[in-house]
């Protein structure tokens, strides 16, 4: 059995197999073509923290795929309320069939995951975004940008950073991350995605200059200043991070043709600007029903892996 907990549990090949089953049933309900590849399972969804395209993509997912999606907020179970982790996996994994959670810390996932009977899925924790990125990559593969791809990644060292580093090093294709000063990513996860680099031929680099690491770009990409549960740094935040905004300035440093992505909610005039969103390069909400696809192709995948 195989969980979904971050992306530097799975080689290339395994990777590029869960997208390819994703975009294969993507292209099965485009044709009209509805198979429950899940049919009758339950997809335990437990949600520590808010989220709209988690929820509605994963619920939506195991409908298409024959199953139903089970949604617990946490004020709907004892999770954290006096009942340790262990306990609630050990008895909601006794009845669904694959459990995803959305929560803070990665610690907790993994205990969650130590005493899981079925598969679970990350939805999100504070150190990583692993689905996001497979929607990522879904998307770079039909807009045709994954063949040997520069990817600028401006903004701040979070959980997306970090899973874009894992996805790098994986893949073997060139990452630039740009951060303001205090803001870089976990060195700990760099180091790590490093020593993946080496056997996969990535490059890697990591600097403070958005118009250097955006130059020639072919895939440019950022997230939110201040994630949740930062809204208290919001303020500090908008000052440090001046000057890293997506806007057609920097937009214009980047290779012709490059495309943008955002994993979404876009604050539009912060981390993006209003026209770099909308405009031609934005291939934003591709990504986004992306989501859908290439969940379903990992829920089939955990599947066929128990």
């Amino acid at each position: 059995m195989r969980h979904f907990l971050t992306l530097k549990d799975f080689t290339k090949e395994e990777i590029l197999e869960i997208l390819e089953i994703g975009l294969r049933i993507k292209r099965e309900l485009k044709n009209g073509e509805k198979k429950h590849y899940l049919a009758d399972q339950t997809l335990a969804m437990i949600f520590e923290k808010s989220s709209t395209r988690t929820r509605v993509s994963f619920e939506t997912g195991i409908f298409q795929l024959g199953g139903h999606g089970l949604f617990l907020s946490n004020r709907d179970i004892h999770l954290g309320r006096g009942e340790p982790v262990k306990d609630t996996s050990r008895v909601i994994s006794s009845m669904c069939d694959m459990v995803m959670i959305r929560t803070f810390a990665q610690s907790m996932l993994e205990e969650f995951a130590a005493y899981s009977k079925v598969p679970i899925i990350n939805g999100l924790t504070d150190s990583y975004h692993p689905v996001q990125l497979l929607a990522d990559y879904m998307t770079m593969m039909e807009h045709d940008h994954a063949d040997s791809p520069v990817v600028a990644y401006i903004g701040d060292g979070n959980n997306m950073t970090h899973s874009w580093l894992m996805l790098a090093a994986k893949l073997g294709f060139e990452l630039r991350i740009a951060t303001p000063d205090g803001y870089a990513p976990d060195g700990s996860v760099v180091e790590e995605a490093m020593a993946f680099a080496k056997r996969s031929g990535a490059v890697i680099k990591v600097m403070n200059d958005p118009a250097e690491a955006i130059r020639g770009a072919t895939v440019v990409t950022t997230d939110t200043w201040a994630s949740m549960g930062q809204e208290d740094e919001k303020e500090e935040r908008m000052k440090v991070f001046k000057g890293y905004i997506i806007d057609d300035a920097m937009m214009k440093l980047a290779e012709d043709g490059a495309i943008f992505l955002h994993c979404l909610p876009a604050y539009r005039g912060q981390e993006v600007s209003e026209s770099v969103l909308e405009g031609n390069q934005s291939v934003v909400f591709d990504e986004a029903e992306n989501r859908l696809h290439a969940q379903k192709g990992l829920m089939v995948w955990l599947d066929n892996h128990r």
